[in-house]
């Protein structure tokens, strides 16, 4: 019960970032003069299949019936764990993290430099990289009690099935 708890707790988070994200990238993209680097759309492809993939875990969270197997919310975490990594990397590594006050970083920046208010823009992807570190950590906790919560749950992770042969312990 406690562990559903906190599953429901991260699920909101896991919401709150995502919806940060995709408000703050859509307005990147919307401001965009000239074009947008491929990790600005990938850091909104990632914030588009988390929202999607939220409608499902939040549900499967909330009422474990609507889990099809218990194994598919512990996978969906850990792609959307992966992805949140992914784009953690990638926009910090392309932002090169310097100060957005500096004119000549934000004017030769590629993440940066594509709108009329390079300065807002900067802001706005290093907003954008902090949320997809919190992110992560969010789907990595939440991972672990989605885990916990099949193997709590009774669920059989074995692919051997029901054990032939042999007395059970309760038989000894």
């Amino acid at each position: 019960m406690v562990s559903k708890i906190v599953n429901l707790g991260l699920r909101a988070l896991q919401f709150l970032w995502t919806l940060l994200i995709l408000a703050l990238v859509g307005n990147m993209i919307h401001d965009a003069i000239s074009g947008n680097t491929s990790i600005v759309n990938y850091c909104m492809f990632v914030a588009v299949f988390s929202m999607l993939s939220l409608i499902y875990l939040i549900a499967a969270t909330v009422n474990e019936g609507f889990a099809i197997h218990p194994l598919l919310m512990v996978g969906l975490d850990g792609l959307n764990m992966l992805l949140f990594l992914i784009g953690g990397i990638a926009l910090a590594a392309q932002l090169r993290v310097h100060s957005c006050g500096n004119e000549a970083y934000i004017k030769s920046n590629k993440v940066t430099n594509g709108s009329n208010n390079p300065g807002k823009r900067c802001h706005e992807a290093q907003a954008v990289c902090a949320f997809l570190w919190f992110g992560f950590i969010a789907y990595a906790a939440s991972m672990v009690f989605s885990f916990l919560q099949t193997r709590g749950g009774g669920a059989n992770l074995r692919s051997g099935g029901i054990r032939r042969g042999g007395p059970t312990m309760s038989q000894v």
